[in-house]
């Protein structure tokens, strides 16, 4: 079951309770502070578009990237009705291409944990390194460890609204370090409001630690500079659900130099 293809229609009903404008406040403070106040920023894992419009109405010229072309098509619809100049490219993370380089790569939503093998996030971090600009910035957040297994971890969310209603069925690995979702969908029809479509998908996500965070991110090519505990000024703990990482690109000075 591909993952991101009929959620995709509900994503941001069921998301609504995510606080993209504070988090992308913190984002630009944080992008100011490394002297970023304007040009190309690109949202990797960029879904249905919030967080690419929000920024892009800060002034951002923004590009977004994403594998599920369902969630695209509805980032293109936002685009559309509010006539911000947005990129959206259908291509998968791991893989990324793009014309030339951006000042910074942001990335929300733990997108990262999807890539669930340690050298296809250091492949990554590599891609985000080759694309920024010299002295450019990737701010990135990740759910912990503790979060999959404290939290998450054999747990059942399920949420009923008024058009559609979900079951999240969580199950931790602890050997693996893989989160499994098994996520059932109601959808309403609309043709016929008595009756519901049901959908299912898979999503895995990997654990990952915030030191393993700074090795795969050395791995890529990329200097870290911060953590915290997620969108606020404070030092991650081990129980941080949720911590944001400021890191550098590194290496394309020295090459101007020669």
């Amino acid at each position: 079951m591909e993952a991101y293809t009929s959620f995709a229609e509900v994503y941001d009903t069921f998301m609504d309770n995510v606080p993209y404008q504070e988090w992308a406040d913190y984002l630009e403070e944080r992008l100011k502070e490394y002297g970023i106040e304007d040009g190309l920023v690109m949202e990797l894992g960029c879904g249905t578009g919030s967080m690419t419009q929000i920024l892009s109405e800060k002034g951002y010229d923004m590009i977004g990237i994403d594998n599920s072309e369902d969630m695209l098509e509805l980032a293109q619809e936002k685009k559309e009705k509010t006539g911000r100049d947005i990129l959206y490219l259908l291509q998968d993370m791991r893989e990324f291409e793009l014309y030339g380089t951006v000042r910074a790569v942001v990335s929300v939503c733990d997108c990262v944990n999807y890539v669930t093998e340690e050298e296809d996030l250091a492949e990554v971090f590599r891609l985000v390194n080759n694309y920024l600009d010299p002295d450019g910035v990737f701010l990135f957040d990740f759910n912990t460890k503790y979060k999959y297994q404290e939290i998450l971890g054999d747990q059942v969310i399920a949420e009923d609204r008024e058009a559609c209603s979900f079951i999240w069925d969580n199950y931790y690995d602890e050997e693996e370090e893989i989160n499994e979702y098994e996520l059932t969908l109601f959808v309403q029809c609309e043709e016929q409001k008595s009756l519901y479509r049901k959908y299912q998908e898979l999503h895995y996500q990997r654990a990952y630690t915030l030191e393993q965070m700074k090795e795969l991110l050395a791995a890529g090519g990329l200097i870290f500079e911060a953590a915290y505990d997620a969108y606020t000024l404070e030092e991650p703990t081990s129980k941080s659900e949720r911590i944001t990482v400021a890191a550098r690109e590194c290496g394309k000075k020295d090459k101007i130099k020669r």
